[in-house]
């Protein structure tokens, strides 16, 4: 019998039992994903408007606010509709869809870091290499390369997982639908090994670029302390700092919710933990990004001044004609 058949839907951990802070939930869960939905969108349209960030951090900024879109998009309107209609369940294809998607973005925002560090490291240590290193279709072929890898990855975890007879239940212990906590329910232990080993392989490719960033970022501190001018290191140093903190950020929430001792576990810590790693970074990254990239808050400066004055000729125009309108369509005696 297949799970879809045997399993039709999955039992999602709910935030709260009373219903004042189910709503609370729904609310605070809108507000981020609206100012997240805000935030890279913005990005994305200044991104694709301005030519001053037609570069390749501005391609590789444009991609990472896709994956953050796509990081909100996947957990939130669910969260937010279990919390609305007091509910906790979701279908089978639903809890399938999730883990896929989450991580395909995930693992795509990651891969994109980890370029995007490459990106810093030839900006600083090799500038006359720039332009030939980081050329139009190189960008677009290591961003190809990112987006690919992690459809695969994401494709085959969730196709291992899914094919797994499960016969623990049906109760996650998570508010979306999350590759661990559906193995808790596998009472196949070849299947179980077989995406252990996928988990493994994933862990040392993602080991690999975490290398890759130290190893980068230590040969860029070491070029930018070499700077004679105190200016100059700052402003090299600059140029550095919100990749610095976005790979921080995302890297720290997700192996501090994953490999926490057991011993300090709770459902509580668990689920404030998967909200911090999987809803906070796609929710700051746009905010890190735009404070301190003086390119980019003057292109957004200059959309929304665009954008603020077309709506105030709109209003202007509008007035006049409902003004004037009247006069004309009067008859002439």
């Amino acid at each position: 019998m297949s799970n879809s058949s045997s399993m039709p839907q999955f039992l999602l951990l709910a935030f709260a039992d009373r219903r004042e802070l189910q709503l609370l939930h729904f609310w605070l869960f809108l507000a981020i994903s609206l100012a997240a939905l805000l935030a890279n969108g913005l990005i994305l349209s200044a991104v694709a408007c301005d030519h001053h960030l037609h570069t390749p951090m501005g391609f590789f900024l444009l991609n990472l606010s896709l994956t953050d879109l796509g990081c909100i998009c996947t957990t939130v309107p669910k969260a937010m509709h279990n919390s609305l209609h007091n509910t906790t369940t979701i279908s089978y294809m639903g809890c399938a869809a999730q883990p896929f998607f989450f991580f395909f973005f995930m693992s795509a925002e990651y891969f994109l870091l980890t370029i995007m560090c490459y990106d810093r490291y030839v900006a600083i240590c090799k500038p006359l290499h720039y332009g030939t290193l980081l050329g139009s279709r190189a960008c677009a072929h290591m961003a190809a390369a990112a987006w690919a890898t992690a459809f695969l990855i994401a494709l085959l975890h969730t196709a291992t997982t899914f094919s797994l007879p499960l016969c623990q239940g049906n109760a996650l212990g998570q508010f979306f639908c999350e590759i661990p906590h559906i193995l808790k329910l596998s009472c196949s232990h070849s299947g179980y090994r077989r995406e252990i080993g996928l988990i493994r392989v994933s862990a040392c490719l993602v080991f690999g670029c975490f290398i890759f960033i130290v190893f980068s970022y230590v040969q860029i501190f070491r070029v930018v302390l070499r700077i004679p001018s105190q200016q100059g290191r700052h402003k090299a140093l600059s140029t550095c700092l919100p990749h610095l903190i976005v790979v921080s950020l995302f890297i720290t929430t997700g192996m501090f919710s994953h490999l926490k001792p057991h011993s300090i576990s709770s459902p509580t810590l668990d689920l404030a933990l998967s909200v911090l790693y999987s809803v906070v970074p796609p929710s700051l990254n746009p905010l890190i990004y735009s404070l301190r990239n003086q390119e980019l808050k003057d292109a957004l400066r200059k959309m929304m001044t665009g954008c603020f004055s077309g709506a105030i000729t709109c209003l202007i125009s509008s007035a006049e004609h409902s003004l004037f309108n009247p006069l004309l369509a009067q008859p002439a005696f």
